[in-house]
């Protein structure tokens, strides 16, 4: 595990703890959705460029879709 990976997982991580308070919340399903999916995507990715580009798709999701 490169440090990058652990970096990576940690930020990601903590953004999907922020979008599953905010999704449970406003009941809303998309942030909650994409912030487990975030919270769990560092343990199955060892490649550092595929997580940033996943994580920051999934991080951006939310606010591009609008349901």
């Amino acid at each position: 595990m490169s440090t990058s990976i652990l970096l990576a997982g940690v930020l990601f991580g903590a953004v999907g703890v922020g979008y599953v308070l905010y999704g449970r919340k406003q009941r809303a399903p998309l942030p909650l959705v994409s912030g487990v999916a975030l919270m769990v995507i560092p343990y199955f990715l060892s490649n550092a460029v595929l997580l940033f580009v996943l994580g920051i798709a999934l991080a951006v999701l939310p606010w591009v879709v609008r349901l």
